[in-house]
């Protein structure tokens, strides 16, 4: 039988990946790899494919665990010290960002990542669809850093990174860079990027024949580190960041 496309269709709620992410287990990406390993099952039936819509009624576990229930999307600004690595485990057993949250905090992921030498804002969430939609390319929120070079430079250097540059083989969209201050063989500028690759700014400044001593990430689009102290973590009112997204509290979850 036809479908009359001016009868409106019961809502499924949803792909299951996305639910998954929803729950603050993990983003939707890493929800698909989970059910490609066959670790997911719904209604006690292991499943392979993520192409599958689910109600709020189906039984979904992980590993053999229940899902737990969605709780409200939230997001936090946390101050990432240097020496932590943006991962929930790490094989060579160094110290994790998560390892040193608050007992408080629900569990969380990152919003992109900072390496483990670099410090600053590292925005967080319990809810990986809002991850997703934080790191996606089409938002074109700036990221700003603070970097302490180590080398020769001037304002004219570093303008090469204006009109975008290749390194390598990649390609790198254009970077504003802002010399602050000079004293000896070190100094300070300000770089702000769209992109956000891999060790972009350090691989960027190399390039440059310029070594980055420090890295400071400083605001991620409207979020900023302020005078967060370093190690501490702090929620972002939902009517901020729902707004920044053009988000209805409907919308958000």
């Amino acid at each position: 039988m036809a479908k009359n496309p001016d009868v409106e269709e019961p809502k499924a709620g949803g792909r299951i990946a996305k639910l998954i992410a929803r729950s603050g287990v993990c983003s939707r990406r890493d929800a698909e790899k989970l059910i490609a390993e066959g670790r997911v099952a719904v209604n006690g039936e292991r499943i392979a494919s993520p192409a599958l819509n689910v109600t709020p009624d189906t039984v979904i576990t992980i590993d053999g665990k229940p899902l737990a229930a969605a709780a409200p999307p939230k997001l936090w600004r946390y101050h990432k010290p240097a020496g932590l690595v943006t991962t929930h485990r790490d094989p060579e057993g160094r110290p994790t960002v998560f390892s040193r949250l608050p007992p408080t905090m629900p569990r969380s992921i990152s919003i992109g990542r900072l390496d483990i030498n670099s410090e600053g804002l590292l925005l967080l969430t319990n809810d990986g669809e809002l991850a997703r939609r934080l790191e996606l390319p089409s938002q074109g929120w700036v990221r700003r850093y603070r970097v302490r070079l180590f080398g020769p430079v001037d304002q004219a250097r570093l303008n090469q990174l204006a009109h975008g540059i290749t390194v390598d083989g990649v390609r790198y969209q254009p970077v504003t860079a802002e010399l602050e201050r000079s004293r000896g063989p070190y100094s300070w500028a300000t770089v702000s990027l769209r992109e956000g690759k891999s060790r972009e700014v350090k691989r960027l400044m190399e390039h440059l024949g310029l070594k980055v001593a420090r890295l400071i990430r400083v605001s991620f689009g409207p979020f900023h580190l302020g005078h967060l102290p370093e190690g501490a973590v702090a929620e972002i009112p939902a009517k901020v960041w729902r707004e920044q997204l053009g988000l209805t509290q409907k919308a958000a979850r």
